[in-house]
């Protein structure tokens, strides 16, 4: 099997690789600014962004290696929420979202060489309504301080989370079916 490289220094990543039975591969994260061009769909921004990752990362690796990288955004009613600057934006972040739907969308690149496959997962997720003394008690857990949205469903998180529709592990950051699917394209079998 080819060497695997996870362009990602995310731990939740890392960790969501080794559940599904990657347990040997190289991280390496290239240095991209996450900029997109204006008009792109939710999906569209995460999938651009995605392959810029790959494109970059391509640089670091052989042409053997194939790269996995993600991108996740959080988006209420189509804007953006990335990670909070400070507890005040984090407050603000989970205020909003508070006894909301929201949809979390991850791009997904895989590349070898000169091939390369992007996709998109979005998971719609229902907070409950919570007091401003539950979102302040969260926020001092430090929890919120560098997720999209200013959450982690797999954390202390989760407890605000009423309902989800879609992959869980997408709002982890990796949709790791999806990415089956698609290493698989690669003659990587995660079951076989």
């Amino acid at each position: 099997m080819a060497r695997i490289v996870l362009a990602s220094a995310s731990p939740r990543r890392q960790e969501l690789l080794r559940r599904i039975g990657i347990e040997d591969f190289d991280v390496r994260v290239p240095e991209v600014e996450e900029r997109f061009p204006g008009g792109l769909t939710p999906p569209q921004v995460v999938s651009y962004i995605s392959r810029e990752k790959a494109d970059a990362a391509a640089a670091l690796c052989t042409p053997e290696e194939i790269i996995i990288t993600a991108d996740t955004m959080v988006f209420l009613d189509r804007q953006r929420l990335g990670k909070p600057a400070d507890e005040a934006d984090a407050l603000r972040m989970l205020t909003a979202l508070q006894g909301r739907r929201h949809t979390v969308c991850t791009g997904v690149t895989v590349r070898q060489g000169d091939r390369r496959l992007t996709e998109a997962e979005s998971t719609d997720v229902c907070f409950r309504p919570a007091s401003q003394r539950e979102l302040l008690a969260y926020i001092r857990t430090g929890e919120p301080m560098d997720k999209a949205g200013a959450y982690g469903v797999q954390g202390k998180g989760a407890l605000l989370v009423e309902r989800l529709d879609g992959d869980f592990f997408n709002v982890m950051g990796l949709p790791v079916l999806r990415l089956s699917r698609m290493l698989e394209r690669f003659g990587v079998s995660l079951l076989a």
